[in-house]
């Protein structure tokens, strides 16, 4: 198999990937900043295009989207961990959520929490605005925009990256999810196209939310200190924050990105917490209660509502919009995602990613929009309408106005904006480096400083050729040609899975009885289970007795007309039998190290364990592709070995027939 990156010092791509997305993205770049006037009419043509011609293809798409997530997580395949079996997650549900939260839709929710159940109360789809049961189906609208199906078109994606990478070991690109469709395909033009679609559907997708949340800054700032609120102030601030951004994704996952998330979810959190307790809060849970209820209730009708009996053109500026928008940035969350949730059952995976953040998003949605609207029935008497209508960028900051401290409030809003645009510049500055670079999960930096410009130039040319009309014009493009792609990723993933289902049949075979002279005593049993090695002694036993096993078996393949290799390490002896285009077989024993339990150690005198920790161990645990299998072998003779070795690999022939 080729390579699927280029190595050079400082620069590791995917040549075609890399260099066609950027002559994709710097052809609308430059026609944005030299001609805005032929883009924006360019982007109206479209936008009315691709809603009267794909609209109901976007809603279908969506609806088989969370189907299938769900129907995954609630199949005996939702046991499937997303790397190998012994894998454990590299983040703990704290970090885990908050960085779940921040790349998804944070900017989104600042923008629009305050401004969009304002509009739908005020010029709803049917019926008349300004009433009481305007205001309750502008809640329900608003939770259909940002509840299970924008997070299940991030699972999808996420489900297929993560385990196509994390357990097959194919490059961390979208391509590898269409493995099973294109087998070694992927590599060549046809996986370049797709990945070329991902990034220039991240990039606008993220533009789109940076130019949005730029917007939102400049109106904050205007609010706070009476900066203008203009085009120019808002491409020095895109500058400024693009900046800040190349810092933090310069700094990688761990350093930068994580600690912004934990950041954004604990301002969140404080800001909501102190609209709820400052305004109407015995109201704002009796809503929330109502809203969950009135959602689910309706979900079913308005995931196939096209209002094809009553048509108009509010669908195309809302509905659409959104899951265009969602599909946008599926590459980017979705890889995100996949990145952070390594060693998760899919199970544990589709019920964090669809509920935790939906149940916050709730929430907030709950909290700064019935608070809205009940305090535009009453105190505000029509201002915070009449701020939505003039802009939209100024709604959360006039809401603010009517609580104590609002100020203070709108300061934290702002900072908030800001530190959601980082995270999402930062982040999709590695995701779209990472698929560039072939899947290479830690590019250069000169790469990601690179693609986290490109974002900022993205916004600028995009609020300079129509700012919102453009943003979401672009968004529902770009989407367009990415949809088809994630419904072929939706059968792959589906054919991997049953795949991964079968071998998973095939261990259930039970092995030949060993050999004759092959079984061991009962004492040596017992040695072996009591055996309690050091490091030295397990290694004696790798060198002097695994390593010969797995040589002599290797022979004996190649004798037999078969391709197998050893691969050696002071920690690990492995052999590799190849079958051609099949799957490879792969029988590893390394050497790992464990606590010694209870009963094979006595703590010291004068306390429970003398506070010393509990002495290692080490065993020899056999692995194979799918993981670790969780047994020593230490104690074992070379033939038992041997033996071990032939009873797994009859379980994987029993597999390849299984799948043929």
């Amino acid at each position: 198999m080729a390579e699927p990156y280029t190595s050079r010092p400082r620069l590791r791509t995917s040549p075609p990937v890399f260099f066609g997305s950027a002559a994709v993205i710097f052809a609308v770049v430059t026609v944005g900043a030299v001609a805005p006037e032929v883009m924006d009419d360019l982007f109206s043509t479209l936008q009315g295009w691709i809603v009267d011609t794909f609209g109901w293809f976007y809603m279908l798409s969506v609806a088989v989207f969370l189907v299938f997530a769900l129907g995954l997580a609630a199949s005996g395949l939702g046991r499937i961990k997303l790397g190998p079996d012994d894998a454990e997650p590299d983040y703990g549900y704290g970090a885990w959520f908050a960085m779940l939260f921040s790349a998804g839709m944070g900017i989104g929710l600042m923008f629009f929490g305050v401004a969009e159940p304002i509009m739908h109360y005020t010029s709803p789809p049917a019926g008349d605005g300004g009433t009481v049961a305007a205001a309750r189906e502008a809640m329900v609208i608003t939770f259909f925009h940002w509840g299970v199906h924008a997070w299940a078109i991030y699972a999808v994606i996420a489900l297929a990256l993560a385990f196509f990478s994390y357990r097959l070991g194919l490059p961390l690109t979208i391509r590898s999810a269409l493995y099973p469709l294109l087998g070694e395909r992927i590599h060549g033009a046809a996986g370049h196209i797709v990945d070329i679609l991902a990034v220039v559907g991240t990039m606008f997708g993220v533009a789109t939310s940076l130019g949005l949340g730029v917007m939102q800054i400049n109106s904050g700032l205007s609010h706070l200190f009476g900066i203008p609120n203009g085009t120019a102030v808002q491409l020095g601030l895109i500058a400024a924050i693009t900046a800040l951004a190349t810092a933090s994704v310069v700094s990688g996952l761990d350093n930068g990105i994580r600690r912004l998330s934990q950041l954004n979810l604990i301002l969140a959190l404080a800001l909501v917490a102190f609209v709820l307790l400052a305004g109407p809060t015995l109201f704002l849970f009796k809503a929330l209660i109502q809203n969950i209820g009135a959602y689910l209730g309706a979900v079913v009708e308005k995931t196939f509502n096209l209002y094809a009996y009553r048509p108009n053109d509010w669908i195309g500026g809302w509905t659409l919009f959104y899951w265009a928008w969602w599909i946008a940035w599926s590459p980017f969350v979705g890889m995100f995602i996949a990145r952070i949730s390594r060693g998760r059952t899919i199970r544990e995976f589709v019920v964090g990613v669809l509920l935790v953040p939906v149940g916050f998003t709730f929430l907030w949605l709950t909290v700064f929009g019935n608070s809205a609207m009940a305090l535009d029935m009453g105190a505000a008497s029509g201002a915070i309408v009449a701020a939505v209508g003039e802009n939209v960028s100024t709604a959360l900051f006039r809401f603010l106005e009517f609580f104590p401290f609002g100020g203070a409030a709108s300061l934290v809003a702002t900072v908030l904006v800001v530190t959601f645009f980082v995270t999402s510049s930062d982040s999709g500055s590695l995701v779209i480096d990472i698929i560039t670079a072939g899947g290479d999960p830690d590019p250069p930096v000169v790469q990601r400083i690179f693609w986290a410009v490109t974002e900022g130039a993205v916004a600028s040319v995009l609020l300079l050729a129509g700012g919102l009309k453009a943003l979401q014009t672009a968004s529902i493009t770009a989407a367009l040609p990415f949809t088809f792609v994630m419904l072929l990723v939706c059968f792959g993933l589906w054919k991997g899975l049953r795949l991964e289902a079968v071998r998973r049949l095939s261990q259930a075979l039970p092995p030949e009885p060993p050999a004759r002279g092959v079984q061991a005593t009962w004492q040596q049993r017992l040695r072996s289970l009591v055996d309690r090695p050091d490091r030295d002694r397990a290694a004696r036993f790798l060198a002097g007795t695994v390593q010969p096993a797995l040589d002599e078996v290797a022979a004996e393949f190649r004798r037999n007309g078969l391709e197998a290799a050893l691969q050696v390490s002071d920690v690990e002896a492995a052999i590799t039998v190849f079958h051609g285009d099949e799957r490879e077989f792969l029988y590893a024993v390394r050497l790992v190290p464990r606590a010694a339990p209870d009963f094979a150690w006595r703590p010291a005198a004068g306390g429970r364990d003398g506070g010393k920790p509990a002495p290692e161990h080490w065993r020899a645990e056999v692995h194979l592709l799918e993981g670790g299998q969780n047994y020593d072998l230490i104690g074992r003779t070379r033939e038992q070995v041997i033996a071990d070795v032939l009873a797994q690999y009859e379980r994987h022939l029993h597999f390849l027939q299984l799948i043929r």
